[in-house]
C-alpha cells in the first residue's frame, strides 16, 4: 500500500450500469453518449448474428460501425495486435460483447487507445464486467496475470433476456465467481490487504459500501440461486434471475474489486496449470477455491456446510474429480505450487505450499463425503 492510502478508504465502480430484458436493442442510445463511431468486439459464436443485429441497429446512415471478431486467448500479442488494427481510424467508443475474454479485450484495447468502452456481456459467468483489470494468459490458456486500468468501464449494458437464453452452466459458474466474493472479503479485511482501487499504485483501505455489497453478494445467492437457475434453465426471465444476474455482475464485480481476492481465486490460478483445465470454467474452479480457503482458515462447520450444500444444489464443484483432476499427491501440489503466486499472501496468517497442499487434500476429502451424503440424501 502506497503512503498516501495507508488510512485512506477507495472506491471504484462503473460510471453507469443498466440492466433488463431487451436492453441490446438499445445499445445506439447509449454508444451515442460518446459518439457516432463504434468499434465493437464480439464473441466469435456470437460474430455473425450479432453483427446482423448491430447493422439493424445502426440503420440510420449516420453511424460508422465496424464489428471485430474475437476467437482466441487474451495474451498481451493479441491486444497489441487489436489496438494496431483500431490506430489507422480511431472510433469514438469501444464495446466489448460477449463473455469475460472478449471484454478483457475490449477493455485492454480502449485504454491503450485512450477510449470510452462499454461493456455488454451476454453470460453472466464471471464479473469481468465491472472490473477495471484485464485477466492475462498465455497462449496455451495458462494465467499470466492481469493488467490493471486507472478506469472503470464507461456503462454496462446487460440484457437479461439473452443471458436467460444462454446456457444455464453459464450462470452457474458465475454464482461460484460471486460465493467468492464474501470469503475472500472477509479475509482480505482482517489482514488489512489493500483492495484494487488504483492497484498499480498501491490500493486502499475497504470501505463500508465495499463490504456491504460483498455480504449482499453472499445473501443473493443463498436466497436466489437455485430459483435463478431452474428460470435459467427454462430461458425465462424472473426477478430471480434478476437478481442472481445482478449479483453475478455488479456485486461481485464491485465486491472483488472493492476488497481484493486472496486464497479462492489462488486456488483457480493453480488449477489452469492442470492439462484439462479447460474443461471447467472460472466460476467453477473458484468455488472449489471457496472450500479450500474456508479449510485453510479452520471454518465452523456450518459455514462451510453451507457452502457446500449451496454448490451441490445448483451443480458447483466440491471436490477434485469435479474439476476434473485425480486426487493424486503430485497433481495435488502441482495445483499447489502454481497457486502460491497468487493471492495466498492476502490471508492474514502466513501461508506457505504445504499448508495449501493439505488444505487442498483436506477439501476434496471432505467434500467428496459431504456429495456422496447429499446424493444418497435425495435418492431416499
Amino acid at each position: 500500500m502506497s503512503d498516501h492510502s495507508k488510512f485512506s478508504r477507495g472506491w471504484c465502480s462503473p460510471e453507469r450500469y443498466v440492466q433488463g430484458p431487451g436492453e441490446f436493442d438499445h445499445l445506439k442510445f447509449y454508444t451515442d453518449k460518446f459518439g457516432t463511431r463504434v468499434a465493437a468486439f464480439i464473441d466469435s459464436f456470437l460474430y455473425s448474428s450479432y453483427t446482423e443485429r448491430i447493422n439493424k441497429i445502426y440503420d440510420d446512415g449516420k453511424h460508422q460501425v465496424e464489428t471485430l471478431i474475437f476467437d482466441t486467448e487474451v495474451t498481451e500479442d493479441t491486444i497489441d495486435e487489436k489496438t494496431q488494427e483500431l490506430l489507422g481510424d480511431k472510433p469514438d467508443v469501444i464495446v466489448g460483447i460477449g463473455g469475460g475474454k472478449t471484454i478483457d479485450v475490449a477493455k485492454a484495447v480502449g485504454t491503450k487507445l485512450e477510449l470510452p468502452f462499454i461493456i455488454v456481456p451476454t453470460i453472466a459467468a464471471t464479473d469481468a464486467p465491472t472490473s477495471s483489470l484485464s485477466v492475462i494468459y498465455r497462449k496455451d490458456g495458462s494465467h499470466a496475470g492481469e493488467f490493471f486500468y486507472d478506469h472503470s468501464p464507461r456503462l454496462l449494458v446487460v440484457d437479461s433476456k439473452i443471458i436467460a437464453e444462454a446456457p444455464s452452466r453459464f450462470l452457474v459458474s458465475g454464482m461460484g465467481d460471486a460465493l467468492a466474493t464474501l470469503i475472500e472479503a472477509d479475509s482480505t479485511r482482517k489482514s488489512n490487504t489493500p483492495n484494487l482501487v488504483y492497484h498499480k499504485d498501491g490500493g486502499f483501505r475497504q470501505t463500508l459500501a465495499g463490504q456491504a455489497i460483498a455480504r449482499a453478494c453472499y445473501e443473493s445467492l443463498m436466497k436466489y440461486g437455485v430459483q435463478a437457475k431452474i428460470a435459467c434453465d427454462n430461458n425465462v426471465v424472473t426477478d430471480a434471475l434478476e437478481n442472481i444476474i445482478e449479483t453475478n455482475i455488479l456485486l461481485s464485480g464491485l465486491g472483488f474489486e472493492n476488497n481484493a481476492t486472496s486464497a479462492a481465486h489462488s486456488i483457480n490460478d493453480g488449477l489452469t496449470a492442470m492439462a484439462d483445465s479447460s474443461k471447467t470454467m472460472h466460476g467453477e474452479k473458484v468455488a472449489f477455491g471457496c472450500i479450500v480457503q474456508l479449510m485453510a482458515e479452520c471454518a465452523d462447520k456450518e459455514y462451510l456446510e453451507e457452502v457446500l450444500s449451496f454448490c451441490m444444489s445448483v451443480g458447483l464443484p466440491v471436490c477434485l474429480e469435479d474439476v476434473f483432476v485425480e486426487n493424486t499427491d503430485e497433481n495435488i501440489r502441482t495445483v499447489a505450487q502454481a497457486s502460491m503466486h497468487s493471492n495466498w499472501c492476502n490471508m492474514p496468517f502466513e501461508v506457505n505450499e504445504d499448508l495449501v497442499f493439505a488444505s487442498i487434500k483436506t477439501a476434496d476429502a471432505y467434500g467428496k463425503e459431504f456429495k456422496e451424503k447429499w446424493i444418497k440424501k435425495k435418492e431416499v
